[in-house]
């Protein structure tokens, strides 16, 4: 059964403008996204050069590991780091991420507080070079990146990690957004799949507009009881304007942009991704056909609009005071 099928008849979820994974596929990653950029997006060590490239702030890399003989090396490359985040550099759906909050004397903590051995963090190391984690099972590199310290506007929103915000940027214009919020079942990961709070943003404010969990409505935080309308994200036009951007650094027509609001850095881009889900429409409460078909009866202009002229458009037409009248 698929994520939406569950809810309500096909022709109910097409009257209410829900996308479907074949609609999705065929009509707009199909269509507006050139296969050979692929590998800027599905690598992340790629992104985060194009990223840094076009000016945007990224988490710091630390290091690299990119051969079994190096795997021990680890322990010496984070020593000076407090926290730090090992993934695959080519993984996907949050798989193989592994996030250390502190460490000392050879012991590893991770945000839930379970302690783990310094074998172990090499075993997954080994893990994620083999493969494991990767798309397509190919072998990888592990990326070692400094652990992101989020702005304390979001304390009680996200429990043991780090809240991240998923927007779809469609031909430069971000049409939607979500936060998501982990929580003690997703393993302090923002995974929804796993049992990460997903909170619907409005596109003009970055307030909250509903949340979900396991694809359900809920009003709280499962951890922390928080009231989740209450979540606003601050520096909400630089971040959005920040996902738009994505659009010149990747040129993929439809694409996923993940974002973190680090507490001194601001908007960072995490990863972008040329096949984001569909999740999102239920965190928003409603579809995205409608506003990406606003999209595409625009036309190509003459002359492009900046990412920050973008945003206000997207934000004048997809707000929720625009779209509620």
């Amino acid at each position: 059964m698929s994520l939406l099928s569950q809810f309500t008849s096909p022709f109910r979820l097409r009257d209410r403008g829900i996308m479907g994974m074949n609609k999705r596929n065929h009509s707009y990653i199909g269509r507006y996204n050139d296969r050979s950029l692929y590998p800027l997006v599905d690598d992340k060590l790629k992104t985060k050069k194009i990223a840094q490239q076009a000016g945007a702030t990224v988490p710091e890399l630390i290091g690299i590991i990119d051969s079994q003989v190096y795997v021990r090396r680890v322990h010496d490359m984070v020593k000076d780091w407090p926290g730090f985040v090992i993934k695959p550099a080519q993984g996907s759906g949050g798989k193989g991420i592994l996030v250390i909050v502190k460490h000392k004397d050879g012991v590893y903590t991770k945000p839930s507080g379970a302690e783990i051995s310094k074998q172990d963090v090499e075993r997954h190391i080994t893990n994620t070079l083999a493969g494991l984690f990767s798309l397509g099972g190919k072998n990888d590199v592990a990326m070692v990146e400094n652990l992101i310290q989020f702005d304390d506007v979001f304390d009680g929103f996200s429990y043991e990690g780090v809240p991240d915000v998923r927007v779809i940027v469609f031909k430069g214009y971000p049409v939607m957004a979500m936060m998501r919020c982990s929580t003690a079942a997703s393993d302090g990961k923002a995974n929804l799949h796993q049992g990460a709070v997903g909170v619907g943003i409005d596109i003009a404010t970055g307030k909250a507009i509903r949340a979900v969990q396991f694809n359900h409505p809920i009003e709280r935080h499962p951890d922390t009881g928080r009231l989740l309308s209450e979540l606003a994200v601050p520096e909400w036009d630089r971040l959005l304007t920040l996902a738009a951007s994505a659009w010149e650094m990747a040129g993929l027509g439809y694409m996923g942009t993940d974002m973190v609001l680090d507490k001194t850095k601001g908007p960072m881009v995490l990863e972008l991704n040329a096949r984001p889900g569909l999740a999102i429409q239920i965190a928003n409460g409603c579809g995205l056909l409608p506003r990406l078909q606003h999209i595409e009866h625009m036309g190509t202009p003459n002359e492009i609009p900046t990412p920050a002229e973008r945003v206000a458009y997207a934000a004048d037409q997809f707000g929720v005071k625009t779209t509620s009248k």
